[in-house]
C-alpha cells in the first residue's frame, strides 16, 4: 500500500493558507482541509487548492441522520476532493448512506473520493471515553468494532491512532486504509493529542497515511519539516 504524508491546513483564513502553500514550489503535498478553514473560507478554498495541483482530504467528519449525510455527501462530491470522512459512531446505516451519496454525486462513480470513518479521536483516551461517553469497552476493542462496521458499510478505511493501525489491518485486511493523525516529531509538544507517535513509528505500526499539523505548519521551515516527515515515514 502506497504511503503518504498529509499536511493539516489548520489555518483561520484563505490568505494565511495560501501564503503557507506558496512556500512549496517544487512539491505539491497532500493536504487536509478541516472544519476551521472550510467554515471560514467555504467551498472555494477547496477549488483554489485543488487548482494548484494538491490532493485534498476534506475532513468534515459528517455525523447526522442517514438521509442528511447522504444529501451532504452528494454535494461534497462536486468539489472533486480525493478523500473525505464521516464518524463511525453514526452507525453502519449512516456510513452506507454517506457512501451512496458520495457515489451519486460523482460524474464518474468509478472515480469517487475515498470515504473513511473516524473511529475515536486521537484527543480521546480511555478514561475520557468511559467517563464522558459512557463507553465501557476497552478503547482498542471499540476502534476494532467501528473499523469492522466501516468495512461492512463499504468504506475504504478509517481514521485512527497510529497505535491502532496494525490492529485495524489485522481485523479488516491490509488493503483497508488507516489514516493516522496524532503525529509529532520526537521532542515536539503533544498539544491536545493523547495517542501520538513519530512518523517513523507510524510507519512501523502500519499507518497508510499520516496527518501532520503543527510539527510542519508551526515550523520555522515548513518545507524542510514536510520533507523530513516524508523521509521518516515513506523512506
Amino acid at each position: 500500500m502506497a504511503k503518504d504524508v498529509i499536511i493539516a491546513l489548520d489555518f483561520p483564513d484563505k490568505e494565511t493558507t495560501l501564503r503557507f502553500l506558496d512556500q512549496f514550489t517544487d512539491v505539491k503535498p497532500y493536504v487536509k482541509i478541516g472544519m476551521e478553514l472550510f467554515y471560514a473560507a467555504g467551498p472555494e478554498i477547496v477549488r483554489e487548492i485543488k487548482s494548484r495541483g494538491h490532493q485534498i482530504f476534506l475532513d468534515l467528519k459528517l455525523h447526522d441522520i442517514p438521509n442528511t449525510v447522504r444529501s451532504a455527501m452528494r454535494v461534497l462530491a462536486d468539489l472533486d476532493v480525493d478523500m473525505t470522512n464521516v464518524h463511525a459512531s453514526g452507525t453502519k446505516a449512516m456510513m452506507e448512506a454517506g457512501l451512496a451519496g458520495l457515489t451519486e454525486g460523482c460524474a464518474d462513480p468509478d472515480k469517487r473520493p475515498l470515504l473513511i470513518a473516524v473511529t475515536q479521536l486521537t484527543s480521546t483516551d480511555e478514561e475520557r471515553m468511559r467517563t464522558d461517553l459512557l463507553i465501557e469497552r476497552p478503547l482498542v476493542e471499540v476502534v476494532d468494532h467501528y473499523a469492522s462496521n466501516a468495512k461492512a458499510a463499504g468504506l475504504d478505511g478509517v481514521v485512527c491512532s497510529p497505535l491502532e493501525a496494525g490492529r485495524v489491518h489485522r481485523v479488516c485486511g491490509d488493503h483497508f486504509l488507516t489514516i493516522t493523525p496524532g503525529i509529532r516529531f520526537a521532542g515536539d509538544a503533544k498539544g491536545d493529542q493523547k495517542r501520538v507517535t513519530t512518523p517513523a513509528d507510524a510507519r512501523e505500526l502500519g499507518s497508510d497515511y499520516i496527518v501532520v499539523g503543527r510539527s510542519i505548519t508551526a515550523s520555522d521551515d515548513p518545507v524542510a519539516a514536510y520533507k523530513r516527515a516524508v523521509e521518516e515515514f515513506c523512506g
